[in-house]
């Protein structure tokens, strides 16, 4: 009986012992073991079931997967001293375990670390290019480009030509090189700095009125641009309905002239063949037409009796 509870009791320590001596690496940890506060053999980096002396080893375990860095936003001057808010963020991760505990410890210490780095190389390359820099990754025209026009925009009620702009670095470039300036300083601690991003860019209160007035006072001009390219295009096509009414009418004009004259003829050949049967006849009904428009009750006329025009007169009374 005391030699089957003796061995209970041997099972039973073996089983504390060798749970604590056991532990398991998940695939996104990595863990150092420390022995009263000194590193023992190798990172364990691989998943799986490892073993440690129970009590006098430590295993530390440390994310392996991407870590987030959100940087706090802060007021910055650009090189053309506009004052804005910059907000970035990063992404990083733990490639010496082994560093990493010997001089941070945990990630709440690499957080603090990971502000004052990247803050610096982020205040260090903003206030080191314009603004436009900031902003823009390129020169790529914009669908409405006003960029090389002679023309004056309106802010404030003053009139200002519209600013030509030209980025020489660009906003990728310089986030690469906050990135390549910090990480540098972070190879001592174990870290990698795998990407850093602008994420917001802001005008500060002082000057975002004015640039509003000036992205409206743009977006007018813009706008009056279309509006006289309108106008442009509408005289263009009322300038060619009245050519194109003028011509109709000018074509009109001769084909009715032409028809008149074609009738014109044709009345007169009528006439002139009709008239041409009996020449007396027709110089009888000329000359009565004479008498007609020329004679009333009150006309007076003196002619000689061998006056041709009165022939008609003459052959009448003698024929009476």
């Amino acid at each position: 009986m005391k030699i089957n509870n003796i061995i209970l009791i041997l099972v039973v320590v073996f089983g504390i012992v060798l749970y604590a001596s056991a532990f398991i690496v998940d695939e996104t940890e990595q863990v150092v073991v420390t022995r009263f506060g000194k590193v023992v053999g190798a990172p364990k980096l691989d998943p799986g079931l490892n073993f440690k002396i129970p009590i006098i080893d430590i295993a530390n375990f440390f994310p392996k997967n991407l870590q987030q860095w959100d940087g706090e936003s802060g007021q910055i001057p650009t090189l053309d001293k506009t004052y804005i808010w910059v907000d970035t963020f990063a992404r990083w991760r733990i490639v010496d375990p082994v560093k990493f505990f010997q001089t941070v410890g945990n990630t709440l210490n690499a957080m603090g670390r990971l502000d004052d780095i990247i803050d610096s190389a982020v205040r260090n390359f903003v206030t080191s290019y314009d603004l436009i820099e900031s902003v823009r990754n390129g020169n790529r025209k914009m669908v409405f480009d006003l960029e090389g026009q002679d023309t004056l925009i309106v802010v404030d009620g003053k009139k200002s030509p519209v600013a030509s702009y030209r980025v020489n670095f660009g906003r990728g470039k310089i986030t690469q090189g906050i990135r390549e300036q910090a990480q540098p300083k972070l190879v001592e601690f174990g870290i990698e700095l795998v990407d850093v991003k602008i994420k917001r860019v802001n005008y500060v209160e002082e000057v975002r009125q004015t640039v509003y007035d000036r992205m409206i006072a743009e977006r007018k001009q813009i706008a009056e641009k279309f509006r006289s390219e309108g106008r442009g295009e509408a005289r263009k096509w009322l300038g060619k309905k009245e050519k194109d009414l003028n011509q109709i009418t000018s074509e009109a004009y001769k084909a009715a002239q032409e028809i008149k004259g074609q009738a014109d003829a044709t009345v007169t050949r009528t006439l002139a063949e009709a008239y041409g049967k009996d020449p007396e006849f027709y110089s009888f009904i000329k000359t009565l037409e004479i008498y007609n428009s020329s004679l009333d009750a009150k006309s007076s006329v003196v002619l000689s009796t061998d006056s041709e025009f009165l022939k008609y007169f003459k052959n009448y009374s003698g024929t009476r």
